[in-house]
């Protein structure tokens, strides 16, 4: 008899400030975990679409994307496509998504949408984890992601204004937390484009890891030039080059997700 499948956990990869390896991160990450054996869905909440252009899904594949599901309740399954990479599935993005905020209006729980549209695929279980790379805004978008989601991960950046950038996002984190999604939590804090011939990002690292502690993960990801190639090839730096150091990094950040999760889980009972 075989074991059911666990509840799919789902998860905002948010921060406003942009430049910060955001998009990468969800990228990587959702390949990453992939690869360890997991199922995932990445969700591209972002306008300007580029997680799905970063897997490879041109604008003349993206037949129906989030905004669809978002404006007019097409069922997300029916807008979520599969990519090159078995057991990666994506939910795309299109320019209109920005008009969002402003279409919706004062519609009826309009903070729900997304949560909503994942209740399904919560249910069947049939992914293992969600991600939702959020837009570089604090917008209805990301409100919505927030929302929808079981806790938020957050790419960090090794440089000077990384702390002050975070204030903000924490600020609309706690609304959300007292006004729509009271179980939304901080799943993690990741340092991204650390370089270790810089004393900056060391110090950088240092300072966050002494703000958040154990929320920040171990693993850092490097500063590396072929993350920044892989996405003009339409492909993660996982399949673009696996040896490389950043590939190296998402994979060990994968499993140490993981390894997270199941301790959440042995801890919930």
């Amino acid at each position: 008899m075989s074991a059911e499948p666990k509840p799919t956990r789902v998860l905002a990869v948010a921060n406003q400030k942009g430049g910060v390896g955001k998009t990468t991160t969800a990228i990587n990450l959702a390949t990453a975990l992939l690869a360890v054996g997991e199922r995932v869905l990445l969700v591209d909440a972002d306008p300007q679409g580029n997680a799905s252009t970063g897997l490879g899904v041109s604008r003349a594949l993206r037949r129906k994307t989030l905004y669809d599901v978002l404006m007019d309740n097409l069922p997300a399954t029916e807008a979520a496509i599969a990519t090159t990479l078995p057991g990666l599935d994506l939910l795309p993005a299109e320019p209109d998504l920005s008009g969002v905020e402003v279409e919706l209006g004062q519609t009826p729980r309009r903070s729900y949408r997304l949560r909503d549209a994942l209740a399904p695929i919560r249910a069947a279980r049939t992914y293992n984890y969600v991600l939702i790379d959020c837009p570089p805004a604090l917008s209805l978008l990301t409100v919505n992601a927030m929302t929808a989601s079981d806790a938020v991960l957050v790419p960090l950046q090794c440089e000077f204004f990384a702390l002050e950038g975070l204030t903000q996002l924490m600020r609309t984190i706690e609304l959300v937390r007292g006004s729509l999604n009271p179980t939304l939590e901080i799943q993690g804090v990741v340092l991204t484009m650390y370089d270790r011939r810089n004393s900056l990002s060391s110090q950088v690292a240092q300072d966050v890891r002494a703000h958040f502690g154990e929320l920040v993960y171990e693993t850092q990801i490097p500063r590396n030039v072929r993350i920044s190639e892989a996405p003009s090839f339409g492909k993660p730096a996982l399949i673009y080059d696996l040896k490389c150091a950043g590939s190296q990094a998402y994979v060990q950040l994968a499993r140490e997700l993981v390894g997270r999760e199941r301790a959440r889980l042995r801890a919930a009972g």
